[in-house]
């Protein structure tokens, strides 16, 4: 037995006590109670509403200084309600950055939401806890992003910039609802935490890689979610975006990246705890071992070369009814987006193909959205600073209050005016069975509760 894990150390196939299992394969808490507890009353709270908030300027300011090379005067942390995948109550944490300035331009100071690619496993590894907290050198967590990195950018054009910690507070890595989600509700929050500095604030949006998992999450649920903030959303840029989990997980399963595949697969766990009974008993046991508070920096090396069938309790398991359903319901395919959208990918992008992007730019091109296209040099590192340029040109011009250029070749559908593109923002292709469910309140302590699909896929 795994002193501290209990029963789902001694059985990690986990049917005795699944709750156990899932409770076990959690980040480990961080100390601190912003970061690592939900209020009692959470669910009385609307989503977007501040549950707390607090100055962490020592030692945000020379931490933003630090990561980014960027200086600004003031550090606030936010804290506030948001839904998890299930529809049930959640919260999420953000770090507002305010820079020296005194803002003299038109209107309210604009606001960008910075989206760093966390791609992590432990609370320790977010930017709000590197802000809030400094350097893990336990984890090698510096909230991952990048330099030239968009705070950078929009703090020297005098904006405001918000970082959230858009993997939520499961750390359910590329949980696309999860991170859109936390997008909007921090839009929602900063608003409600300085309503007289940015209530009519133009809030834009941006990310690359994991990060353009939430810009792009955020854009596609705007509309169902967060109908309210469209007069205030200007627009979102993606880049090296990966839009389609079903074709890279089976393009990638047993290579090189095999590895990243399978901590999200442990990711994705977190907010859809079914998967946790298709994990053979060697996977279970990496889940809840030290491998479940990894960051960034050494997940790419674990399980390089492991097919998902060595993992796995079933035969081929991405090919089974299981896995289609899982597939479908991580799919934001066929929404359209809420606000203007800027898409820019590496040519030679191995990870995210170019063909991907075109064919997301074609989809929201014949949905009626704004959309702007970019294919610019290089792979998927290369990918992000050649498209760096490209992408802040236009987030300024939309924080700028000039109207989204439409760069479409094809002509929009005729039912294209009509908002989202599906009922209730769910894509047409997903049976009705098989959709998320809302669930009922539930803290976030507990497994996120919803139709669990099919129990055999032998």
């Amino acid at each position: 037995m795994v002193p501290g894990l209990g029963s789902a150390a001694a059985d990690p196939g986990g049917a005795s006590d699944p709750q156990a299992l899932w409770k076990a394969i959690q980040s480990s808490p961080t100390g601190d109670p912003f970061f690592d507890e939900a209020p009692a009353d959470l669910a009385h709270y609307a989503p977007g509403d501040v549950i707390e908030s607090r100055d962490v300027s020592w030692p945000g300011v020379p931490m933003v200084f630090l990561t980014v090379l960027t200086p600004v005067q003031r550090a606030v942390q936010v804290k506030f309600r948001t839904t998890n995948s299930a529809g049930a109550p959640s919260f999420g944490t953000a770090t507002l950055l305010l820079p020296f300035g005194r803002w003299t331009g038109p209107g309210s100071r604009p606001v960008l939401l910075n989206a760093p690619p966390i791609n992590a496993l432990n609370r320790r590894c977010t930017p709000g806890y590197v802000f809030s907290h400094g350097f893990d050198i336990t984890t090698g967590g510096t909230g991952n992003d990048f330099v030239p990195s968009p705070t950078m950018w929009a703090a020297s054009r005098n904006y405001a910039v918000v970082i959230p910690d858009h993997e939520g507070p499961l750390m359910s890595y590329a949980e696309p609802t999860v991170a859109g989600h936390i997008m909007l509700d921090t839009v929602r929050a900063v608003r409600h935490l300085m309503p007289d500095e940015f209530g009519e604030s133009r809030f834009a949006m941006t990310g690359y890689s994991g990060g353009a998992i939430a810009s792009y999450a955020a854009a596609m649920l705007a509309h169902e979610y967060a109908p309210e903030l469209t007069p205030h959303l200007a627009g979102a840029a993606m880049g090296g975006l990966p839009i389609d989990y079903e074709s890279f997980a089976k393009t990638f399963d047993g290579t090189y990246a095999s590895g990243l595949m399978l901590t999200v697969t442990l990711a994705l766990a977190r907010e859809h705890p079914e998967i946790l009974s298709r994990m053979n008993h060697l996977a279970q046991w990496a889940a809840i071992s030290p491998l479940k508070d990894v960051c960034s920096s050494t997940m790419a090396d674990i399980g390089v070369f492991v097919p998902y069938a060595a993992v796995a309790n079933m035969a081929d398991p991405l090919h089974t009814t299981f896995a289609d359903m899982m597939f479908r319901r991580l799919s934001l395919k066929g929404r359209k987006a809420g606000m203007p959208i800027y898409v820019y990918n590496g040519v030679h992008d191995p990870w995210m193909p170019v063909a991907k992007a075109e064919a997301f730019y074609t989809e929201q091109c014949a949905l009626g959205v704004p959309a702007t296209k970019s294919i610019v040099g290089g792979e998927h590192i290369l990918g992000y600073f050649d498209g760096f340029l490209g992408s802040t040109q236009w987030l300024g011009e939309r924080l700028s209050g000039v109207p989204a250029p439409n760069a479409c070749e094809v002509a929009p559908r005729a039912d294209a005016a009509s908002g989202p593109s599906t009922s209730n923002g769910a894509s047409s292709d997903v049976p009705e069975a098989e959709k998320p469910s809302a669930a009922p309140v539930r803290p976030v302590t507990s497994p996120p509760s919803r139709s669990a699909g099919p129990k055999q896929d032998r």
